[in-house]
């Protein structure tokens, strides 16, 4: 009696096996039927094509590899700037050295971190936006509306967008004495080339062209970053550490961490695929570099306004904010997932980066109403 029903799943698997084996033979038939066309040619043809072949997959390996790979990556690389050993605000006079003539001015912290994130970003570290390969996609599909790949992208966007805001705070007030005084043109260079377009290759179609490519502007930009500090401690240049600017400072990047918090809201809100939520994971790491971008920059701040921090009894509450900056850069799931928040499958990660930047963005609100008393 069972036998008709055992002749019936065997037919069912059959069936089953040979789809399974039309759809590979579907597959692979073009590369089979390549082969064979690349096997009749000469070796006048077919040398060409194997050269191509071999170039075309070192491109794909380096990128690959490229896009795998993040050098310096480091949330603690704020403890090694000592910052705490600065004995006086940026801009200020230092107190003389012996046998010195020539008075020195304390340099900005948060130039020379601002410097450091775009040189990590560019120089020990390709940027991947503007590579060849990440503009041409994945046969024509965005890499961004993929699952792989570009994470490190999103991330290094992330720190470009704190290292833009920092740039226009410092060129609009931070540089200039109570926003009076002219426009430093270092500063002014620094910002114009960081905030150049973060996708330009050596080539372009709008317009059509060669073109000077992003990281080129980038690495200019941090010359230009170095350069301002220089000036700074050889006290002809500003830096104006009065309360009213970091407020405003503050300020802006509360602003700029709640926009991040809407996006993020939005995509868990509204897109709730799980795992195969392939736009989740670069709003998940555009979202941490720039926290990350954030965290090093707001520690170098605490140094250049080290006077009205304490003046204002700030340093416990300035403390917490960088710890809030801190716990968030703990968050590092290998797999991305844009769950709902009641689900008990796939979990909500951009649900809990949002939760982490509205915590972190309430301390600097906190702050900037004890700076407006």
């Amino acid at each position: 009696m069972l036998d008709p029903i055992v002749t019936f799943f065997v037919r069912i698997f059959n069936a089953i096996g040979r789809g399974i084996g039309l759809f590979v033979a579907w597959l692979f038939w073009p590369f089979l039927a390549a082969h064979g066309w690349y096997m009749r040619r000469t070796w006048l043809v077919r040398g060409p094509i194997a050269i191509f072949l071999l170039l075309l997959v070192g491109f794909y390996a380096y990128f690959i590899l490229q896009t795998q790979v993040l050098t310096n990556f480091n949330p603690s690389s704020v403890d090694t700037y000592s910052h705490s050993a600065r004995e006086v605000p940026a801009g200020a006079e230092l107190p003389a050295v012996e046998g010195e003539t020539a008075k020195k001015c304390q340099s900005s912290a948060i130039v020379d971190v601002v410097a450091d994130l775009t040189d990590v970003n560019v120089n020990q570290n390709a940027w991947i936006s503007s590579m060849l390969l990440y503009r041409l996609g994945f046969f024509g599909v965005d890499w961004d509306h993929t699952p792989f790949l570009d994470n490190k992208a999103s991330f290094q966007r992330g720190v470009n967008q704190a290292v833009r805001r920092t740039a226009v705070e410092l060129v609009d007030s931070l540089g200039r004495m109570r926003g009076t005084s002219g426009i430093n043109n270092t500063l002014q260079n620094a910002r114009g080339n960081i905030q150049f377009d973060e996708y330009s290759w050596y080539f372009g179609l709008d317009p059509f062209g060669p073109k000077t490519p992003t990281p080129s502007y980038y690495r200019a930009a941090v010359e230009s970053f170095r350069a301002f500090n220089r000036e700074l401690s050889n006290c002809t240049a500003t830096f104006d550490s009065r309360a009213d600017n970091l407020l405003d400072f503050v300020d802006r990047i509360s602003g700029d961490l709640g926009n991040t918090a809407a996006i993020l809201r939005d995509r868990s809100e509204n897109f709730n695929a799980g795992w195969f939520d392939t736009r989740a994971d670069d709003r998940f790491w555009f979202a941490y570099g720039q926290l990350y971008g954030y965290y090093a920059i707001l520690s170098a701040a605490q140094a250049d306004f080290s006077q009205v921090i304490t003046e204002r009894n700030l340093v416990p509450l300035w403390n917490d904010t960088l710890l809030q900056f801190r716990s968030a850069l703990r968050i590092r799931p290998a797999i991305i997932s844009n769950g709902r928040e009641d689900g008990w499958i796939m979990p909500t990660h951009l649900a809990t980066m949002g939760f982490y930047i509205l915590r972190a963005r309430s301390s600097l609100v906190e702050v900037r109403s004890v700076l407006d008393r």
